[in-house]
């Protein structure tokens, strides 16, 4: 009973928290002439080829082919839509709200968007290092949702971003007819330390069926003089011991090596190590079918991987990449490996605009 009465306040002042919000722009200053109201739209493509060196089957893909509309309509008010056309073959809406910030340093946003946990899962295509995701980021901390987050910065001789926030956890399609008492919450802390490193702390409740889970995770990560070094841990409980711990960890070492008088811009060697554990994705099943009849199983086995390759940037990083990488899969006995999760090489375009 006290766990549902601290949530239940912690609720009441996170509202009051968001009425006060949408009130305070009221008393801003500003002219809205100042405001440049020029929508920006933004777009990334990434296709790629996939060879499964064991199976020797290949494969071409549409990974993303993102298009996002953003721009404020004053200056205490942005907006963002951003849309997939192609997912892996499927459309999807993605990014959906409205950011109001009232005052220097605080932000609330509501609507469809990323949930404030992890540091790889929260990387758009476009900045990925890798063409394929860590563990952490594709199944163990990758979460959208409709829902609200409230934001501060504020600066102790160095930044510190903290965000919070509450969402329904019916993912990006199940919203119409969808209605809960125990929505799910996040928050995060980045710690910007001086000289290029970084600290981030985030947590996570989910409640994807009947079992509420859990989520910790740790990151740090180094960006100067050329080099990107970063190692992140997550944990992850099932309540009620519906199902054994999972933990997931990914390491990777980046250095981007700049070219002159060449056709690319720079070249970046770059090696990663991930692993996850036996993971649930904290749904029931009974006969490999969704059902309140099963229970939790396995959904992704236990595995580790070694990633290396090279990264060839034609601009600015992160504008237009050729990706080279090769991916070693190590499974324990008995595992059943997905079928894009084996060895193979993947050679990746990706272009911003």
């Amino acid at each position: 009973m006290q766990q549902s009465f601290s949530f239940s306040m912690f609720r009441y002042y996170f509202l009051m928290l968001f009425v006060t919000c949408a009130v305070l722009p009221l008393c801003a200053q500003e002219k809205e002439d100042d405001v440049d109201r020029m929508p920006q739209i933004h777009g990334t493509l990434r296709g790629k080829y996939e060879f499964q060196t064991e199976e020797g089957r290949g494969r071409f893909e549409v990974r993303n082919a993102r298009v996002s509309v953003s721009g404020k309509v004053l200056k205490e008010l942005e907006y963002k839509a951003e849309a997939d056309l192609c997912d892996e073959g499927k459309i999807k809406m993605l990014d959906a709200y409205a950011r109001l910030k009232p005052v220097t340093g605080l932000s609330f946003t509501i609507g469809q968007m990323r949930v404030p946990f992890t540091i790889d899962a929260h990387r758009a295509p476009h900045t990925q290092y890798f063409a394929n995701r860590s563990f952490i980021a594709k199944q163990v901390g990758n979460v959208r949702d409709v829902g609200c987050i409230l934001g501060y910065n504020f600066n102790i001789g160095f930044p510190i971003v903290l965000e919070a926030g509450l969402f329904n956890g019916s993912g990006l399609t199940e919203q119409k007819d969808y209605w809960t008492n125990s929505m799910n919450y996040a928050a995060k802390a980045q710690f910007i330390l001086p000289r290029g490193f970084n600290i981030t702390l985030s947590t996570q409740k989910i409640k994807p069926d009947n079992v509420a889970v859990s989520l910790y995770d740790i990151g740090t990560f180094y960006h100067g003089h050329g080099w990107h070094v970063e190692a992140e841990y997550l944990f992850k409980h099932y309540s009620e011991n519906a199902f054994r711990n999972v933990s997931a960890f990914n390491a990777f070492v980046n250095y981007d090596i700049p070219l002159r008088k060449c056709f690319f811009r720079k070249v970046s060697p770059l090696l990663r190590y991930d692993y996850a554990g036996d993971h649930s994705d904290g749904k029931r099943y009974l006969d490999g079918a969704v059902s309140e009849e099963g229970t939790l199983i396995i959904t992704d086995y236990r595995r580790s991987r070694i990633t290396g390759g090279v990264t060839f940037s034609l601009a600015q990083p992160f504008i237009s990449d050729i990706r080279i990488n090769y991916e070693k899969y190590f499974y324990r006995d008995g595992a059943v490996p997905k079928t894009s999760e084996r060895d193979k090489i993947v050679v990746e375009f990706m272009t911003r605009f």
